[in-house]
């Protein structure tokens, strides 16, 4: 019987990971669940004490880095299917059981289709497009799905890349033809967007993912992320 376990890579996510932790609970099947596991990367503000007052989750402290907290997530992991989320992006109810039901008919990895809680029309045309199941449409906020011996022998996330960690892994997927998208939606904030503004953002991401397609390194992605959106 297949079960999930939820990894939630996290760093001064007060704002959000109770929201997200009891989200999960009251929208998913407690038999579906193997484990939910939230790897805090060096949190300053209040989530880890947020994190310790669910008594089913599971809090495990790891350095900073997205790929490194969720690779430390998945060695920890007792379900069949690793379930990696951001603590910023909400599944649908039942997200559980539409997973498994993917899984158990041959697919091996995929995300959802994602809305953001925006009424701008770009953020709502970017989220639309995100039904199709075009590799340029995904990205980490959709969430990911995979069963833990495709990842095991992919090797897991790149630890390498600090950023875009997520579509190293989506790449090699891929690259595989093992990537379906569930067609119901993942409600994802967009409060990079908001922060940097949404051209800037969204022409820098297009930037990164151009680099990326014509070689750039690990290192020289990090150092442009950090010059022109984590300035």
């Amino acid at each position: 019987m297949n079960n999930i376990s939820i990894i939630i890579p996290i760093l001064n996510e007060e704002d959000f990971i109770g929201q997200l932790l009891s989200h999960l609970i009251k929208n998913s099947s407690k038999q579906n669940i193997a484990d939910i596991i939230v790897v805090d990367g060096g949190s300053t503000d209040g989530s880890q004490n947020i994190v310790e007052t669910f008594e089913k989750v599971t809090l495990i402290h790891s350095g900073k880095g997205r790929a490194k907290q969720m690779n430390l997530g998945a060695k920890h992991a007792s379900g069949s299917i690793l379930y990696f989320l951001h603590a910023d992006a909400f599944p649908p109810m039942d997200f559980d059981k539409l997973i498994i039901d993917k899984v158990e008919k041959g697919h091996k990895a995929g995300c959802f289709r994602m809305e953001f809680d925006s009424e701008h029309w770009w953020l709502r045309l970017a989220s639309w497009l995100t039904q199709f199941n075009w590799r340029p449409c995904r990205g980490g906020d959709q969430s990911q799905f995979i069963t833990k011996n495709l990842f095991e022998d992919i090797g897991g996330y790149d630890e390498d890349y600090i950023i875009y960690e997520d579509n190293i892994l989506i790449n090699e997927l891929y690259k595989r033809q093992q990537f379906v998208v569930i067609n119901q939606k993942i409600k994802t904030s967009a409060r990079l967007y908001k922060k940097v503004g949404i051209w800037r953002l969204q022409y820098h991401f297009w930037a990164i993912y151009l680099k990326r397609w014509f070689g750039a390194t690990a290192e020289e992605l990090l150092a442009y992320y950090r010059k022109h959106i984590a300035s």
